[in-house]
């Protein structure tokens, strides 16, 4: 049996539906995915078996224009994770089409080494008419050389087997590059920390998001076959930390309890989730603070 495996990195601007399109991939929530941009900072890979083909996701930031440390080290990631990758899928909206971000985008591809493989594909097809798809998937060949174009609805899952497909023959021929059952690379930690970092996303609104960070502190296996995991909310400011609380703590026990609830089914066992909210005014400015997120400091120079 000749098998296939190679890294497939998706990437677009914030919210074009990355991590949508790789959990649907995958038949797993392997990434974050809430209705704010930006989300998504380390390099999620999930793993999809496709007959004797392995693809291995590689979701990337959104890129947009960097402000911050954070936002810098998070762009240097998506492209790497695009250099480094043996397909790169482009995701354009449907009913945004060409926007700035999207010409950035394409600027960037074209000073990847020649002969790398690019695909495009339109995502959230059901929100335009057919001309204006047309229309934009013209505009876009025209400006880049895409081996192929596909219309997808990662969110409803139009499209999405034929480019699962499709990247399935793309792929070098490879042994499997993980375990045919293991769906991520990123330890169970860190997929606990995205987890409940997801929770804070949906329940506080305006920046504070991304003023704060989640880490799994302590992990410990009992005997009845349970988890207690330990984590810290780390947060730049007093005022943050009050809002990340709530009135009487109601608004982090309620964050906990989203977070348990969607642990114990990812994992299949009962969870004991205990979170703390620590001021950490600089975290955006610590080494260790990007390690854990899968980010080289570094790259925020």
């Amino acid at each position: 049996m000749t098998t296939r495996a190679g890294f497939v990195a998706l990437i677009g601007e914030p919210n074009a539906g990355k991590s949508t399109l790789t959990n649907r991939m995958v038949g797993a929530k392997v990434s974050i995915v809430t209705h704010k941009v930006q989300t998504t900072r380390a390099r999620i890979r999930g793993v999809a078996m496709e007959g004797d083909s392995q693809l291995v996701f590689v979701d990337t930031p959104g890129l947009f224009k960097p402000r911050r440390r954070l936002d810098r080290a998070m762009v240097a990631a998506a492209w790497g994770g695009a250099a480094d990758a043996d397909i790169i899928v482009l995701l354009v909206e449907a009913h945004r089409g060409i926007t700035e971000g999207v010409e950035r985008i394409l600027e960037g591809l074209a000073d990847l080494p020649q002969g790398r493989t690019v695909a495009l594909a339109i995502n959230k097809i059901d929100r335009v008419e057919a001309k204006v798809l047309l229309k934009l998937t013209e505009d876009l060949n025209e400006r880049y050389a895409f081996a192929k174009t596909f219309m997808i609805s990662a969110e409803k899952g139009h499209g999405v087997k034929d480019l699962r497909e499709w990247l399935a023959g793309e792929v070098p021929e490879s042994p499997w590059l993980y375990p045919e059952d293991q769906i991520a690379d990123l330890p169970m930690r860190t997929i606990a920390a995205e987890i409940t970092r997801e929770k804070l996303t949906l329940r506080l609104h305006q920046e504070l998001p991304y003023q704060l960070t989640v880490e799994t502190e302590s992990w410990e296996e009992r005997q009845d076959g349970s988890a207690r995991i330990d984590q810290v909310i780390y947060v730049m400011r007093d005022g943050h930390k009050g809002i990340v609380l709530g009135r009487k703590g109601e608004t982090v026990k309620a964050i906990g309890q989203a977070a348990r609830t969607e642990l114990e089914e990812f994992l299949g066992r009962k969870v004991h989730l205990f979170l703390q909210v620590k001021v950490r005014e600089n975290w955006l400015e610590e080494a260790e603070r990007y390690s854990e997120m899968g980010l080289d400091f570094k790259d925020g120079n």
